[in-house]
């Protein structure tokens, strides 16, 4: 029998072919692509993946890798948070030093006797005080036990919104000085709400007060300041004068 020359079969064809499963697959050898490309471990001169101006880094990387490092800004999240802890401690800080400074005063202070601290300039001068801060208002007591509840109240309410370290100082300070008055108001002789308010510290030409009197004080000048420089209750600055007064600066040069 005649045997006819077979055409030569295509790889791709070859690698079927019945009874060559045992024969070394065939490889193509890499493409100066393939070899170039930044997937070859064998090209040192491939920048690794990820480095600056590579396709495969996503356009936000970068600026999460930065957003790790900076701390949240006020008024975000975290920040608000932050300033409500700190609302809280001030508070709670002015609220513990004014309980502690009483019950010693009214330990170790007999009323109508005053003690020299620093000569004439700071006594100990235990009194009742039936008013408001300084001994004002002493027929209003139920109606100033109210409002410092009402005001204890809306501190509380408003800190939500804090985004200002100094406003949350004074918040802390006015919350501490109003519930340190408050608490004696409720609590001391002669009767809930009816509360005599324990002052001792006494300054030349000035009412006898208290740490709660100075943290109210101390929060209302901080306050004052803070509307001045312009930074409201949420951190944010109001910058309408200054355009105004950068224009007339201008005009007078």
């Amino acid at each position: 029998m005649q045997r006819t020359r077979r055409t030569p079969l295509s790889d791709s064809d070859s690698s079927h072919l019945p009874g060559d499963d045992q024969a070394p697959p065939k490889t193509e050898p890499a493409d100066l692509e393939s070899a170039g490309s930044s997937s070859s471990p064998d090209n040192p001169t491939q920048p690794p993946t990820g480095a600056a101006g590579s396709s495969s880094l996503p356009s936000g990387d970068e600026s999460s890798d930065d957003s790790a490092v900076d701390a949240p800004p006020v008024g975000a999240g975290g920040g608000r948070r932050w300033l409500a802890v700190l609302f809280g401690v001030v508070g709670l800080l002015v609220l513990g030093l004014d309980q502690l400074t009483k019950v010693l005063a009214l330990k170790h202070l007999t009323p109508g006797e005053p003690v020299d601290v620093i000569g004439s300039l700071l006594k100990f001068n235990l009194i009742r005080n039936p008013g408001a801060a300084f001994s004002l208002g002493a027929d209003f007591t139920p109606v100033i036990s109210v409002i410092q509840i009402a005001v204890a109240l809306g501190v509380i309410w408003l800190s939500r919104k804090l985004g200002s370290v100094g406003w949350a100082v004074a918040f802390g300070l006015l919350f501490g000085g109003a519930v340190g008055n408050i608490t004696d108001r409720i609590f001391r002789a002669p009767s809930p709400f009816h509360g005599h308010v324990v002052d001792f510290l006494q300054t030349p030409h000035w009412a006898i007060f208290n740490v709660a009197d100075m943290a109210v004080t101390s929060a209302a000048i901080l306050l004052v300041i803070q509307t001045l420089r312009g930074i409201k209750l949420d951190g944010t600055k109001d910058i309408g004068r200054q355009p105004a007064s950068s224009g007339a600066g201008e005009a007078e040069k």
